[in-house]
């Protein structure tokens, strides 16, 4: 079975041995696990479309039933119609994907009942424990049923975003062959504005551009298309469908920095006084506009996990991450690319400015982007750059972060990889290289 060590990371939970080949015993032991601690009447599986999804995906469900738990079988879903299913019939909810990750990869995504995260104290420890020391399983196994997850789905969206409520816009999206494909003609039949698609079929193989809207060279065929048709608006989804990054109709890339502040400022004009959930690697301009729009903005750590235990505490009624994750208090506090992109096309709608002049209210800095660093000691390297920076302000909610003249950085540690992960902030372009040039010299 593949080392835990290397499996057991953050929020998820990724399995190969170590020739690099996926684990099927792995899944069938996390199956097991996982259905052995919940208490939830059944347990909704949904997979991605990755070559060894279904495989992988029949070996976590033969876990679950030896527990004795009743499996409800999705087939091939974004990961945000898990996190429905989960929250609206109050059972647990898996699903087998590897996200935006390469095709020969696959992981798996847990959440309980009403879409609540499992972390690492709120379940991943006690997986990892039972992995090592499996339970007995039940004297009667669970069963299996197969269950239509996507056309609930579709209507819950529209029950937050009406459908008569997006205008006639032009919008180009590219699908990334994931499981956005399978949502998006069911939401763009029911609306006004038109879909002009790009790799909508789900294929795993990914044979036209890894799904990771993230990097920008992944980005190049839709800000063509966004340019040569004069869309008003580019949607970039990830491999399983719950991040969404945006093109404007320049085809200029759409920091989640950005986006997070329009959505922000959406929702408080409807909600005055409410708060709003973001990470610590987001603009300053996010919490500078949502205190401007009269909401209370609320600073958390990176990870999925974090930002919905503290949307459940505070009551925030959005959320949103630098990387392209948007989560809403009437999705189950859930991330969803695809209701991300109908929040936004309905600001379009009501705005009635184009994207490109839109973003100019919530932009006031520059960014560097995230920027990856392969050092040999993670830990070393970063108390280095503390020590360089020793004379200023630093936080460390998550990683290191520093307040220096015209700007500030973060460093993190990646969670799965010897990485250290840079991000910086500036008054100006010129600004923002001076403050990376003097990280790096230190590290």
């Amino acid at each position: 079975m593949a080392n835990l060590d290397s499996v057991f990371k953050a929020y998820d939970i990724r399995g190969r041995t170590d020739n690099g080949d996926l684990d099927a015993d792995l899944y069938r032991a996390v199956g097991l696990a996982f259905g052995s601690m919940v208490d939830e009447p059944a347990v909704a599986v949904g997979r991605d479309a990755r070559t060894s999804s279904p495989e992988m995906a029949g070996a976590l469900v033969e876990g679950i039933i030896a527990a004795g738990v009743d499996v409800w079988d999705l087939g091939e879903v974004a990961t945000d119609v898990v996190y429905h299913v989960a929250g609206t019939h109050s059972v647990a909810g898996v699903v087998v994907t590897a996200s935006h990750n390469p095709g020969e990869y696959n992981g798996i995504k847990l959440c309980r009942a009403g879409a609540r995260p499992v972390g690492e104290e709120t379940g991943l420890s006690r997986i990892r424990e039972l992995v090592d020391a499996p339970p007995p399983g039940a004297d009667l196994p669970g069963s299996v049923r197969t269950h239509d997850a996507t056309t609930p789905y579709v209507e819950h969206l529209f029950s937050i975003v009406p459908a008569d409520t997006v205008g006639a816009l032009a919008v180009a999206v590219d699908g990334g062959n994931g499981m956005a494909g399978v949502v998006l003609g069911p939401v763009f039949d029911r609306l006004a504005a038109s879909l002009d698609g790009l790799y909508l079929e789900p294929d795993g193989t990914f044979p036209n551009h890894p799904a990771d809207p993230l990097q920008p060279e992944n980005l190049v065929d839709l800000i063509e298309r966004v340019k040569e048709t004069g869309a008003d608006v580019g949607v970039a989804f990830d491999g399983d469908a719950d991040r969404a990054f945006f093109i404007d109709d320049l085809g200029n890339p759409i920091p989640g920095s950005t986006t997070t502040a329009l959505v922000a400022r959406w929702f408080l004009a409807r909600e005055p006084g409410a708060s709003i959930v973001h990470n610590l690697i987001c603009s300053k301009a996010v919490p500078e506009v949502v205190e401007a729009a009269g909401g209370v903005p609320v600073r958390t750590r990176v990870g999925h996990s974090f930002i919905k235990q503290v949307m459940a505490e505070t009551g925030a009624v959005f959320g949103g991450e630098h990387s392209g994750h948007y989560y809403f208090r009437d999705n189950f506090r859930a991330d969803s690319g695809m209701l991300a992109m109908l929040v936004l096309l309905r600001v379009l709608t009501e705005d009635g400015r184009k994207l490109s002049e839109l973003r100019r209210d919530v932009e006031p800095y520059f960014q560097s982007g995230e920027l990856n660093h392969r050092v040999e000691d993670v830990v070393a390297v970063a108390d280095a750059v503390r020590s360089a920076f020793a004379d200023h302000s630093q936080d460390d909610l998550d990683g290191l972060t520093v307040e220096v003249e015209g700007g500030w950085f973060n460093l993190r540690p990646s969670n799965t990889e010897p990485l250290l992960r840079l991000n910086v902030e500036g008054d100006s372009p010129e600004r923002v290289g001076e403050i990376v040039a003097a990280v790096r010299a230190v590290m």
